[in-house]
């Protein structure tokens, strides 16, 4: 089964052609288009818009935090050395 409809990928094609004459522009800031894979990701976007079949965008992970927890090991490790008994 076709994971892109014949409209989704025409909207692709006409973005990749707008981005190729220099008429493309991004949503949000306006400047001009020059990345190919920016103008494919307007293509199906719009696509999505018009209410052509297009898998969903992916997610982003989250950022996990490692600081906190690099920390606290190296803490305890130096708390640890520091009381030992002198006799």
């Amino acid at each position: 089964m076709a994971r892109y409809s014949k409209k989704s990928q025409s909207s692709v094609g006409s973005a990749m052609r707008r981005k190729k004459k220099g008429t493309l522009r991004s949503g949000r800031s306006g400047k001009k288009v020059t990345s190919s894979k920016q103008a494919i990701a307007i293509g199906l976007s719009e696509a999505r818009k018009k209410g052509a079949k297009v898998p969903a965008p992916k997610k982003k992970k989250a950022a996990k935090k490692r600081g906190t927890t690099a920390k606290k090991k190296t803490a305890g490790k130096r708390r640890s050395t520091a009381r030992k008994k002198s006799s």
